[in-house]
């Protein structure tokens, strides 16, 4: 349970919050792995302090956190991220995040096969024993949920080694007809009960361009071992960068379509979590569903040194097709924005790690936001203040 966990939540708030969404830092670290700290930058207070609390994140209702909820596509499970530190960059397979669990009608037990079929020159089946041959590590790729939000202290997000096939394979010996121009991908998608917060309809359209280019590959594994029913077992799609309602769950049909193809009913369910433009209509007028350059705090430490109170915020940064070089920080609104003390190089598979040691003016309540300050970069969810965390500081 997350800290401060004051009562048990009931099953009414756990659906609204569902609707709404959809540790002590490691020492030791070589210099090489963080970008150098600014220039009159505060005094790491760890260097010669103690640490004497962590503080709570206020207006965050209780959340069971690490723990399965509901069934189906009613089922849940939030990863605590409070916890991370820079050498757990990998989510334990039992602690990565679910947003919706397997059905109870899945058939596993059958041989798991995937349609090829649509606009191809001729209609063919892959057998998932056959895929699995060919299958080989695909690296480290964090996974966020649309839908991540404030009300589960945005734990629908998680990071996992996977193994899989890379998707260019497959579709290059589809031999799509001319005018097969898009790939619809989908999965078994029914379910033995009707769902109180999602629509069913596990499927998604793409180009084969966005899917080259994001590196999408067929996941058979995550951290080393075959995936879970609710993971997506036997077969997921992965799109590394995209938002996790790209990354249909079951997979057992890959369809090519024309310009003509509408959007399926989960791309207009996350259309505006995705960020696009209304709900179109038509797939081919959906702008990729990406994850922006994104940072946000993961938890605020109290530290006394010598004979004063000092606090070293704790953050994380992901997202975007390039890495982030100038990340910003600010308190409250009337504040000017400063650069984080320390940002931790890496590439965006994962998350990388931030961290500022701050000495509040008063006793008050704190709204941390960061922003981005790299020129040419859209980050249009985090300059909303949509991951914007507050804490209530009585002490200083």
């Amino acid at each position: 349970m997350t800290r401060g966990f004051r009562r048990y939540i009931t099953r009414r708030e756990l659906l609204q919050g569902s609707l709404v969404a959809g540790g002590t830092l490691l020492l030791g670290f070589g210099e090489a792995a963080w970008s150098k700290r600014p220039q009159g930058a505060a005094k790491n207070p760890v260097a010669a302090g103690k640490k004497i609390g962590v503080m709570e994140f206020s207006n965050e209702a209780p959340v069971p956190m690490q723990t399965v909820l509901g069934e189906e596509l009613d089922g849940r499970l939030y990863t605590d991220l409070s916890k991370l530190t820079p050498e757990t960059l990998v989510t334990p397979t039992e602690d990565f995040y679910l947003r919706t669990r397997a059905s109870q009608l899945l058939d596993t037990k059958s041989p798991w096969v995937v349609r090829i079929g649509g606009l191809v020159a001729r209609p063919f089946q892959l057998n998932l024993e056959e895929l699995k041959k060919t299958a080989k590590p695909m690296g480290l790729h964090l996974m966020e949920c649309a839908g991540n939000a404030r009300s589960v202290h945005f734990g629908l997000m998680s990071a996992a080694e996977w193994s899989g096939v890379p998707l260019a394979d497959v579709l290059e010996s589809a031999k799509a007809k001319s005018q097969g121009i898009r790939v619809l991908l989908s999965g078994f998608d029914v379910y033995s009960a009707k769902s109180a917060t999602s629509v069913p309809g596990a499927s998604w359209i793409f180009t084969a361009e966005e899917l080259k280019a994001a590196g999408a590959f067929l996941a058979t594994e995550m951290n080393g071992a075959p995936l879970t029913g609710d993971h997506g077992a036997p077969l997921r799609l992965m799109v590394p960068g995209w938002y996790g309602c790209t990354c249909i769950k079951w997979l057992n049909e890959i369809s090519f379509v024309d310009e003509r193809a509408e959007a399926t009913s989960q791309m207009l369910e996350y259309a505006t979590r995705t960020m696009q433009k209304g709900a179109p209509v038509l797939a081919n007028e959906y702008q990729p569903a990406v994850v922006e350059p994104v940072a946000m705090p993961i938890r605020v430490e109290k530290w006394a040194d010598s004979d004063k109170i000092q606090y070293r915020v704790v953050g994380i940064l992901w997202g975007g097709s390039r890495p982030v070089k100038q990340l910003q920080i600010r308190f409250n609104p009337e504040e000017d924005y400063v650069s984080v003390d320390e940002l931790q190089s890496g590439d965006n598979n994962t998350w990388r790690f931030w961290t500022h040691t701050w000495v509040p003016a008063k006793p008050d309540s704190y709204h941390i936001r960061l922003r981005v300050a790299d020129t040419g970069m859209a980050t249009r969810r985090l300059d909303t203040g949509y991951y914007m965390r507050s804490v209530e500081i009585q002490e200083v």
